[in-house]
């Protein structure tokens, strides 16, 4: 499943989230190279070793080894990496940004990656393996989108087996589907020992459970006060 486009218009320019992604692509353009093509070895990604430890076990930054909470949200492996994050927080971040307003959704934005950072450190603290990418950040702002706009219509692209349709689904449903997928994900790889490379599924829970408590922290649907209901209406051609 492969959301699209939501409708869910804004009210105010997404200053910041446009910002976000312009950072992202600059970091992934100059790290591909420089690095020829290698994202995750820049020096600036998080090692779990390294943060606990203090100690290098590769290219030695000029900075503390807890920077790399911060830069690793701006580094990704390959074109698919960037390309689906930045899909979701384009679709998805206006909105939060709208509601919280700029200054607040960054803030929000940054702790929502750290929160996810921890999720993944704590689980393998001993871990070499670098951790790029701003997918825990953007499960955050997913979070919050759940909290704030259960029935709103996304357009999406279902895939299954043969079947292959865009169709229009309430947000709770894309959304959802997805945390269940990292959840069940994380489960396999506690269940079988797993703590190797590949997507940080646990980092994703981590992000998105942080971006639940934040928004309804910050109030939850009580933000939304005087805006427009946002709802979710079947197609007609349904």
């Amino acid at each position: 499943m492969i959301p699209l486009r939501d409708d869910n218009p804004a009210r105010t320019t997404p200053y910041v989230l446009y910002g976000i992604i312009i950072l992202n692509i600059i970091a992934f353009i100059y790290t591909s190279l420089t690095l020829g093509g290698d994202n995750a070895r820049s020096g600036y990604e998080l090692v779990p070793y390294q943060l606990i430890t203090g100690s290098s076990i590769g290219s030695a930054i000029p900075y503390p080894f807890w920077v790399t909470i911060f830069t690793s949200m701006f580094l990704h492996a390959n074109f698919l990496h960037i390309g689906g994050n930045m899909l979701y927080l384009w679709i998805f971040g206006n909105n939060i940004e709208d509601v919280l307003g700029h200054t607040r959704f960054l803030i929000f934005y940054l702790l929502a990656g750290v929160a996810a950072a921890a999720a993944q450190v704590l689980t393998d603290p001993m871990s070499k393996i670098p951790m790029v990418g701003a997918s825990g950040a953007i499960a955050g702002v997913l979070g919050a989108y759940i909290v704030l706009f259960p029935r709103a219509r996304v357009t999406s692209l279902v895939i299954v087996f043969y079947f292959i349709q865009v169709t229009a689904l309430p947000a709770y449903i894309v959304l959802g589907f997805w945390i269940i997928l990292q959840v069940i994900n994380s489960l396999i790889m506690v269940a079988t020992g797993y703590n190797g490379g590949g997507v940080a599924v646990l980092a994703h829970v981590g992000g998105f459970s942080a971006g639940v408590v934040m928004i309804l922290l910050l109030g939850g649907r009580k933000l939304l006060n005087g805006r427009r209901s946002v709802e979710y209406r079947r197609p007609n051609s349904w």
